[in-house]
């Protein structure tokens, strides 16, 4: 079975916010010693020129694994077979400052047609995923675009409102990033951008399943009430996961998480020993990224 991580920033101290090449690989390597097949490593939300040298990395990183070489001065060198890097996920800039999370507000940028293709130029087959606020002024015409492209256009780090969500996705968008993570919640006279990716059952839906995210039983909520076939567990983990064992996930100074803690396969095991159903869990994994991402 080939497992998918659509959703990694990084791992065990490394991180595409190095732009480093070499660090992409060995996220991929990592990724792979944890059981991962296919990446698809995060570009964190910064300046043009910053976002860019990170997706330069994950190019060049890219083209080292299909060429089959390693550069000498690699970080590290594994048996275990690297997980393959299919594209790179653009987590921004196009977000809401009121749901950022533990992003950096201060570079979200408005959603400009002219902006996103300074950004995407001469990336645009190898980025596949962008992370958008639907409410944003013109988003749901760069949404557009963006699916037009063949680039999926996924709703997150977002205050949308249920009927903005609802307009983002009628423009093209796909998925949502993260459910209830940065965004919106429900609330029982405004169900949101939450509860959107909940009840609309053709929209696929990011769940980042480790302990810390989300209560048990918002994840037991998401299976029971969601299509199992749009639901994606992703690992969103950053250089510190993995790094020390934690018993509230991993913070920042402010006590806000700020990644994910468990791959996609130790937090597949951890849903089905919850009680969750094996093989809607493995499909999270596996299948639906696959589906997804074949656009």
């Amino acid at each position: 079975m080939k497992l998918i991580d659509i959703h990694t920033h990084g791992i065990s101290g490394v991180d595409t916010a190095a732009a480093s090449e070499h660090q992409i690989l060995t996220i991929a390597e990592l990724q792979g010693q944890a059981g991962v097949s296919e990446i698809i490593p995060a570009v964190y939300p910064s300046s043009l020129a910053a976002m860019r040298k990170q997706m330069q990395a994950i190019q060049k990183a890219m083209d080292i694994q299909r060429s089959g070489s390693r550069s000498q001065d690699a970080e590290m060198k594994s048996s275990t077979s690297a997980a393959k890097i299919i594209g790179m996920h653009l987590e921004g800039p196009f977000l809401n400052p009121v749901q950022c999370g533990a992003l950096d507000a201060g570079s979200f940028l408005e959603a400009d047609e002219k902006t996103f293709k300074e950004l995407i130029e001469g990336f645009e087959k190898e980025v596949k995923i962008i992370t958008i606020a639907p409410e944003l002024q013109r988003a749901t015409s760069l949404i557009r675009l963006i699916s037009d492209m063949g680039i999926i256009a996924s709703m997150g780090h977002s205050d949308a409102t249920y009927a903005e969500a609802e307009n983002g996705f009628h423009a093209g968008a796909r998925g949502i990033t993260h459910i209830f993570n940065a965004m919106r919640g429900i609330h029982h006279r405004e169900p949101g951008i939450s509860g959107f990716g909940i009840m609309n059952q053709e929209v696929y839906t990011e769940v980042v399943a480790d302990p810390f995210h989300l209560d048990q039983r918002i994840i037991e909520l998401i299976f029971t009430l969601k299509s199992p076939e749009k639901i994606i567990i992703v690992s969103d983990t950053i250089k510190a996961s993995k790094m020390t064992p934690s018993t509230n996930g991993i913070q920042n100074e402010y006590n806000k998480l700020i990644g994910g803690s468990l791959t996609i396969k130790e937090a597949s095991e951890h849903l089905i020993q919850m009680g969750l159903n094996k093989e809607i869990v493995q499909k999270a994994i596996s299948q639906n990224p696959e589906q997804y991402l074949d656009v």
